[in-house]
């Protein structure tokens, strides 16, 4: 196994940078403090918690509560509290989104590969996965989980926001100053920078192959999710298939939109609502303007 590059900080631009890799991500944290003990704690605090939730919810383990529940064939699996919580708020989604947001649809990875690649699988193929796909097949009654041999879940959509949350949660009691964390493209601004400055974060353009900036937000306090197909899709004879597949029918929704950023008070709900909203294809604008919630939609 690969060994992970140890976290590193750095004072730049009268902020303290910390970095560390977690949950197949570059993750950040941005500290306005002269306390470089206290910097070093925080960054501890967050690296700490994003691979405690990763190491507990990553499906890519055999050792954890995701590869029990996986590998159950089709016996109930009791779970702990803090899984329960997700698989309410799956379960929640799935009501929500009228069954387009489903953690068992991971399976469809067994053919979709979204690589940057025109490998494009075969009507066949996804349909032969169908049957494996579906939360209303699952028995959930907390805290017994239940689901059909063959099945998976996956809390990969979910997982990465819960990290960034815990971590806000955690360093809370440890700061008088702003922070902002981001794990991946997942942020939540803890606070204002000095002389109530906002954080300015920026959206990548989805169109560009050099990292050029489609927008600005600026951040006080809450959180932003972006969720799109600049970086995981496919492309064939000039068509584009993001990532984020319609678990009915197991292929990318068609005119959704390249990207979509939103702004909520937690990342969690950040990044439901920008997943939610690509689902919705061409009426993701419409949706969003219906949740009254700030975004960018391109």
């Amino acid at each position: 196994m690969k060994k992970e590059a140890p976290a590193t900080l750095e004072y730049q631009n009268n902020l303290w940078v910390g970095c560390f890799s977690a949950m197949a991500s570059p993750c950040e944290l941005l500290m306005e403090t002269p306390d470089k003990s206290l910097a070093s704690r925080l960054l501890s605090i967050a690296e700490r918690e994003a691979k405690r939730v990763e190491k507990k919810f990553s499906r890519y383990r055999n050792d954890n509560v995701i590869s029990k529940i996986n590998n159950a064939a089709g016996q109930p699996t009791q779970v702990d509290a803090e899984t329960a919580l997700l698989l309410s708020y799956a379960d929640q989604c799935y009501q929500l989104s009228s069954g387009r947001f489903d953690i068992t649809s991971g399976v469809f990875r067994e053919v979709w590969r979204f690589d940057g690649s025109s490998n494009i699988p075969s009507t066949d193929a996804v349909q032969a996965l169908l049957a494996r796909v579906g939360w209303g097949k699952v028995n959930w009654s907390n805290p017994i989980f239940t689901m059909e041999k063959g099945m998976e879940i996956d809390l990969g959509g979910i997982a990465k926001e819960y990290a960034v949350d815990r971590t806000a949660l955690l360093l809370r009691p440890y700061i008088s100053s702003g922070v902002l964390i981001n794990f991946g493209g997942d942020l939540c601004a803890l606070g204002s920078r000095s002389d109530d400055r906002a954080w300015e974060v920026a959206i990548e353009n989805p169109e560009s192959h050099a990292e050029q900036v489609l927008s600005l937000v600026s951040l006080k306090s809450g959180a932003v999710a972006t969720s799109g197909d600049a970086r995981r899709y496919l492309l064939k004879d000039g068509v584009r298939y993001g990532h984020i597949l319609n678990p009915v029918t197991g292929w990318p929704v068609p005119g959704a939109p390249r990207s979509v950023t939103t702004i909520a008070s937690t990342c969690m709900e950040a990044g439901m609502l920008s997943t939610f909203a690509i689902l919705e294809g061409e009426g993701a604008e419409a949706f969003l303007k219906q949740q009254g919630v700030e975004f960018l939609c391109l």
